[in-house]
């Protein structure tokens, strides 16, 4: 079997159609493990007394250990594949979402948040096997729409969980109980998705690694580090920690900025925090949507220019969002902001799995690793006592125009690609 030239989003039908549904879906559910607690902060912040600069800790500590753990993961699909790797993660990372109840002060509950990070590692298997699964022409779009709808997770966390909290607390638990058992729900559906990526996913369409096809073992791929020399590896990076990075932070602080900063409930900020999320629906795929139609007309510069544009204005939405004095000010502006971010994390990854194709594991480790670093950053800017809220999201919507500026002058098109093998391919979404 050979990776498929269209992506029909309705089919199930084949190994690569049913990867692809049940990748997105086990991302998606990641999500409730990873970002499960931040809707729930108000709540936690209280039950453990967390001071501002503690909490910054936690939001660091959040996106830490996926750093690491991307890294590591981008170099296990390479020579373990996809299947295991994926198996293996979820297995690992539900075992701290579980016992994170068991938290009883700030010292126990950050080492707990940071344990759970490594769940975030889950978006490069996601676009790693997507990557594998689809020819060169649809690959952007593709992965686009299997990262969209994982991160749809996020937005879906930040309504549910608070809605989960809520019934816990209606059978007669404290809040401080509710909380710690709310955690519970994201652990036993991420054991159901390690059986289920186990059982029903393959490595590549033609099988897993460590089985024979056709009489022949399949081929594995070796790692090639001396791809970190070209630098637009790294300017990706740059745009997916402005990406990815503003969209984790923003998911860790937007309920508490919204409860302290317009005196909302905590449900009414889950639900708010949660259309941010909600906009993966449709944004990220939308990004890689046009980045590959831009790409086969224009190839890997016209790429470039598209995603220095989406940055351009999610920088621009991100200062009017810190400006916005009302709820529907900030409302809309957050819908603009997020619509350009989602984008630009689609566009992204239409232009990773083009940088090395023998390599995509790595590159897709190392660029997913940046998003993350800017999280981690960013979080330093919540955890300060003199910069407030909204005069972080000021200053980082500053740094992404900046951003913007050093993608737009990166010369994307160094080399012949795989890409240019598929410039006359259509792609097809239906």
């Amino acid at each position: 079997m050979t990776p498929l030239t269209k992506l029909n989003i309705f089919s199930v039908k084949g190994v690569q159609m049913r990867t692809f549904h049940i990748t997105w879906f086990t991302f998606f559910i990641c999500f409730f493990g990873w970002f499960g607690l931040a809707p729930l902060m108000p709540t936690i912040k209280e039950d453990l007394h967390l001071t501002k600069s503690q909490i910054g800790n936690i939001v660091i500590a959040s996106v830490s250990g996926t750093i690491i753990a991307r890294l590591v993961i981008g170099k296990l699909c390479d020579t373990w594949g996809p299947r295991k790797t994926y198996t293996a993660l979820l297995l690992l990372g539900a075992i701290p979402v579980m016992c994170v109840g068991l938290a009883k002060d700030y010292t126990s509950f950050l080492l707990f948040r940071l344990a759970i990070s490594i769940i975030g590692a889950s978006f490069v298997i996601t676009q790693f096997h997507t990557s594998v699964m689809f020819a060169p022409n649809i690959k952007g779009t593709a992965n686009a729409v299997a990262g969209g709808w994982g991160n749809l997770g996020g937005g879906v966390t930040n309504m549910v969980m608070p809605l989960v909290f809520a019934v816990i607390v209606g059978l007669g638990y404290t809040k401080q109980e509710a909380w710690r058992y709310a955690m519970i729900l994201p652990g036993v559906l991420m054991l159901i998705a390690a059986f289920l990526y186990y059982r029903f996913t393959s490595d590549t369409p033609a099988g897993n690694y460590d089985e024979m096809q056709r009489g022949q073992p399949v081929p594995r791929s070796k790692t090639d580090y001396s791809a970190l020399k070209d630098g637009r590896i790294w300017a990706l990076s740059l745009a997916y920690a402005m990406g990815f990075g503003m969209e984790i932070t923003f998911d860790n602080v937007a309920a508490l900025h919204f409860t302290q900063h317009f005196n909302l409930s905590q449900s009414a900020a889950g639900f708010w925090a949660g259309i941010f999320g909600m906009m993966n629906l449709f944004a990220r795929a939308l990004g890689g949507l046009f980045a590959d139609r831009i790409g086969r007309k224009y190839g890997m510069r016209g790429k470039g220019l598209f995603l220095a544009a989406m940055l351009f204005l999610e920088g621009i939405g991100l200062v009017l969002f810190a400006k916005a004095g009302s709820l529907p000010l900030a409302i809309l502006s957050m819908i603009g902001f997020a619509l350009f971010l989602k984008m630009v994390n689609g566009a992204t990854y239409a232009m990773t799995p083009f940088i090395n194709v023998k390599n995509v594991g790595l590159i897709s480790g190392i660029v997913g690793a940046g998003g993350n670093v800017g999280g981690m950053l960013f979080g330093f800017l919540f955890k300060s006592k003199t910069i407030s809220y909204t005069a972080a999201f000021s200053y980082i919507g500053f740094m992404v125009v900046a951003a913007s500026f050093i993608i737009l002058f990166t010369r994307f098109a160094k080399q012949k690609t795989a890409e240019s093998a598929a410039t006359n391919l259509n792609p097809v979404v239906s």
